[in-house]
């Protein structure tokens, strides 16, 4: 399986709009983030978790031609507001799939009705297949299993997704031990790191450390990150020797 991290950082993105911080001022590509989501591929399949305000950009960038679906963690805009840019691949293919918690249908069908709508629908509109995703009950996705993993961000529950021994968390702040042991024996393991100071509803980057260390991965890639964290090259450095930190159009094979 190959992973393309087509976004890294957080719901702002880097640099921030107006923002003189130094890391925003950055000359280093590693530093320039777009919104948080990766692309999967294994044999003729290919998905991406999550689509925000930055897939057309990203879809060009890595050069996907073919979209067979979308998981989505949660319904923040920074995950889903590319929801109409599926537009070309629906052209191309009929409608897309999209796997989702009930309640992130839901939302997705409040601010995308023309999307979801069934009549009198606009001849321009992308049109999907919506699939529920419940806690407990694995997808069969391109002949693999694919293991929903549940979190809390904040308050709010949310989904990680485990396929074979790669599993992708974002936005995360808290887990249970029966969900923690969906992710052992792992190849990979993607985890976001907002920034080191503590915050309300994401693991800072002691957290994710932490978090990782209990999963245990044979490789970790820390994802979703702020300006805050600090300069790619400088935390890199401090990390341990299977933690990296992951950055836009770095690709990998599982």
């Amino acid at each position: 399986m190959k992973v393309w991290f087509l976004g890294t950082g957080t719901s702002q993105g880097i640099p921030v709009i107006g923002s003189t911080h130094p890391v925003c001022r950055s000359a280093d590509p590693h530093d320039k983030r777009l919104r948080v989501s990766v692309w999967l591929q294994w044999d003729e399949y290919s998905y991406v978790i999550d689509c925000g305000p930055d897939f057309r950009q990203q879809m060009l960038n890595c050069g996907c031609t073919r979209l067979d679906g979308i998981l989505f963690t949660h319904e923040h805009a920074d995950h889903t507001a590319g929801l109409d840019d599926i537009r070309p691949f629906f052209f191309r293919q009929g409608h897309i799939p999209v796997y989702a918690h009930h309640r992130v249908l839901d939302s997705l069908k409040r601010r995308f009705d023309y999307i979801f709508e069934e009549e009198n629908k606009y001849p321009g509109a992308p049109s999907v297949n919506a699939v529920e995703v419940i806690a407990g009950n694995p997808l069969f996705l391109g002949g693999k299993n694919v293991i929903p993993v549940r979190a809390l961000h904040g308050s709010l529950e949310i989904f990680g997704y485990r396929i074979d021994d790669f599993a992708y968390l974002t936005d995360v702040k808290a887990m249970d031990n029966e969900e923690i042991n969906k992710l052992l024996g792992l190849k990979v393991l993607v985890v976001s790191a907002l920034r080191e100071e503590p915050h309300e509803t994401h693991f800072n980057l002691r957290e994710a450390l932490d978090f990782v260390a209990l999963v245990k991965p044979e490789k970790a890639y820390l994802t979703h990150i702020s300006h805050l964290l600090g300069f790619h090259a400088r935390v890199q450095q401090n990390l341990p020797d299977n933690v990296f930190l992951a950055y836009d159009n770095l690709q990998i094979t599982i």
